[in-house]
């Protein structure tokens, strides 16, 4: 589906800015620090994070969203580590100083358990993970993301899946997004901020 939907187009169905999440939480994201970036569509946000100075990993698995990815990186003139993975299927061999998923609600409550191990094994000790998704409520406005309320993130959702981590933000909220064509509209959304033991 995905590789259907980004080859469709020579165009970035995202765009090619960062998503607002990341830029407002551009704090967390130190110069010379090793980012992973999970299920990074068309390099939008892997390569603004490696435009900060990180050491940035980037994870898709439509191959037309890589090559838009790549080219985008040529442009910014910066190095991306760019992978074709299925992240339900790999193995998490590395960890990073910060784990990004931005959007990543292709998965229902099942599988969605599988990928949030993997991302939370790829971290190290003392480092973060930053999620950025939408609440239930964002059926209501049909904005962006998938049909499925089982899909969505809660607060209660995020806390439970990281139970033991530092949680530096769980918060809730409506706005404006313009990111793309893929996410347009006012928007139920929430964002997440959380540090592993170290």
């Amino acid at each position: 589906m995905w590789e259907k939907r980004f080859s469709a187009t020579d165009d970035y169905v995202f765009g090619t800015d960062p998503a607002r999440f990341l830029t407002e939480h551009a704090e967390y994201l130190k110069m010379g620090a090793t980012a992973l970036s999970v299920a990074d569509g068309e390099g939008r946000n892997s390569v603004w994070m490696a435009q900060q100075g990180m050491q940035v990993t980037a994870l898709e698995f439509a191959p037309s969203a890589i090559a838009k990815a790549e080219k985008l990186a040529q442009t910014r003139d910066v190095q991306v580590d760019f992978r074709h993975a299925d992240v339900l299927r790999y193995d998490w061999p590395e960890t990073y100083d910060l784990v990004a998923g931005v959007f990543i609600q292709f998965v229902g409550p099942e599988e969605r358990h599988k990928l949030f191990e993997g991302m939370k094994q790829a971290v190290k000790p003392g480092g973060l993970i930053l999620l950025h998704g939408y609440t239930p409520k964002q059926l209501d406005h049909g904005t962006g993301g998938p049909p499925f309320v089982e899909n969505m993130y809660t607060e209660a959702t995020l806390r439970t899946a990281f139970a033991g981590w530092d949680i530096l933000e769980c918060r809730e909220y409506e706005r404006e997004v313009q990111e793309g064509r893929g996410h347009s509209g006012m928007s139920a959304l929430i964002d997440f901020v959380a540090r592993k033991p170290g």
